[in-house]
C-alpha cells in the first residue's frame, strides 16, 4: 500500500510538473505575443506622438516624435503657439509613407521638452528658439533637412533658412516671412490689425500673466477657435495638445516671447549678434513653398508683401475650404504635399 501510494504521489507530482511546464510555456508564448503586438503598436504614428523620445540638445532635453525610415531624407516640422506636435500627426504619417524621416520636436516650454539647468533663463526670443532646433539637428547628427512650420514654427524655420542656409535644404512656411524685431514692432499697425493682437497686449500686463497662468487651457482653446473659426475640432483633439501646455516653463516662455517682441522684456546678450542680423530682415535663398489658409483668423502678412524676401526657387499656395491658422492639422495632405514640393524644388 505504501509503495503504491508513494508511486501514485510520484505520478501526480510528475504530472503536476508537466502541467506547470506546459502552462508556463503557454504563458511565455502569450507574453511574447503580447510584446510583439506592443512592439507593432509602438511602430504606429499614434504611438510615436504619444510616447515621444528625448535627446539632449544645447540648453534642452528635447522631446520629439519620430516616424518614417531613418534612411529617408530628414524633415523637421515645427509647431506654434498655442499648439503642439499633434498639429503634424497626419502630415507626418503621409510623409513617412513617402519614405521621409520625419522629426517633430516640442518647442521650449511645451510637452516633454525641458531645460537642463534650473538656472537657465526661460527665454522665448526668436533666435533662441531657432538655435534650439539647430542644436537638435546637431544632436541627431543631421547635417541638412527640409524644415517646415507655422506660427512660431514658421518664424523659426524662416530664421534657420536665413541664418544657416547650409542646414536647410528646403523650407515650408505657413504665412510666409515672419522674421521681426522689437524695433520693427514699434511701428503701429492699422486698428483692425492691432485688434487681432489683443492677447499680445494682455500678456504685457501683470494681470495678463496671472490670467494666462490661471486659465492656460481655456485661454488657448479660445485662441484655437478665433484663429481657426471654421475648424470644427472636438474636445479630444484639443485635449491631446492641451497636455503640452502643462509644461512647467510654458507660461514663462509664452509671456517672455510676446513681451520681448514689444521691447518690454530683455533678451539675452548671447543672442544679440543673431538678433542684429534678423533686424535687417535678411533674404532667404533656399527653395521655399509658402501657404495661407482662406479662413485664418489670426494676424498674418499678405503673400504679395513677403514674396520678394524669398530669392531662391519659390511657390505660394492659397488653400481654400475654410482653412484657418493651424493649417497643418486642418489641411494635412496639402501641408505634406508642400513639403514634397519644396523638396522637389531643391533638386
Amino acid at each position: 500500500m505504501n509503495t503504491i501510494a508513494n508511486f501514485g504521489k510520484k505520478v501526480i507530482f510528475t504530472l503536476s510538473l508537466s502541467m506547470l511546464a506546459t502552462a508556463g510555456a503557454s504563458l511565455v508564448h502569450a507574453q511574447q505575443l503580447s510584446q510583439d503586438k506592443h512592439a507593432q503598436a509602438d511602430n504606429t504614428v499614434d504611438s510615436a506622438f504619444l510616447h515621444t523620445k528625448k535627446i539632449r540638445a544645447g540648453l534642452l532635453d528635447i522631446g520629439y516624435a519620430e516616424v518614417g525610415p531613418k534612411t529617408g531624407k530628414p524633415v523637421i516640422l515645427l509647431h506654434g503657439w498655442p499648439y503642439d506636435i499633434h498639429s503634424f500627426e497626419k502630415s507626418a504619417e503621409l510623409l513617412a509613407a513617402k519614405g521621409y524621416w520625419v522629426l517633430v520636436p516640442y518647442l521650449r516650454g511645451y510637452g516633454t521638452t525641458t531645460f537642463i539647468s534650473p538656472k537657465a533663463v526661460r527665454n522665448g526670443q526668436q533666435s533662441a528658439v531657432a538655435l534650439d532646433i539647430i542644436a537638435f539637428m546637431d544632436a541627431l547628427k543631421i547635417d541638412k533637412a527640409v524644415v517646415g512650420g507655422f506660427d512660431w514654427g514658421a518664424r523659426t524655420a524662416d530664421i534657420m533658412a536665413a541664418l544657416w542656409p547650409e542646414r536647410v535644404s528646403a523650407l515650408v512656411a505657413v504665412s510666409g516671412y515672419l522674421i521681426g524685431s522689437p524695433k520693427t514692432n514699434e511701428i503701429p499697425l492699422p486698428p483692425a490689425a492691432e485688434f487681432l493682437w489683443w492677447y499680445q497686449y494682455y500678456f504685457s500686463t501683470e494681470r495678463g500673466y496671472k490670467g494666462y497662468k490661471a486659465h492656460t487651457a481655456a485661454f488657448n482653446k479660445l485662441i484655437w477657435k478665433t484663429a481657426s473659426p471654421k475648424w470644427s475640432f472636438d474636445e479630444e483633439t484639443y485635449q491631446r495638445s492641451a497636455k503640452s501646455f502643462e509644461n512647467p516653463d510654458h507660461v514663462a516662455i509664452v509671456i517672455h516671447n510676446y513681451r520681448w517682441r514689444l521691447g518690454l522684456a530683455p533678451g539675452e546678450k548671447q543672442y544679440d549678434e543673431l538678433e542684429a542680423k534678423l533686424a535687417k530682415s535678411p533674404d532667404i535663398t533656399v527653395p521655399t513653398v509658402t501657404l495661407e489658409g482662406d479662413a485664418n483668423g489670426a494676424a498674418f502678412p499678405l503673400p504679395e508683401n513677403y514674396a520678394s524676401k524669398y530669392k531662391g526657387k519659390y511657390k505660394h499656395h492659397n488653400l481654400m475650404g475654410g482653412i484657418g491658422h493651424n493649417l497643418p492639422q486642418e489641411a494635412p495632405k496639402e501641408f505634406a504635399d508642400a513639403i514634397i514640393e519644396a523638396d522637389s524644388l531643391s533638386k
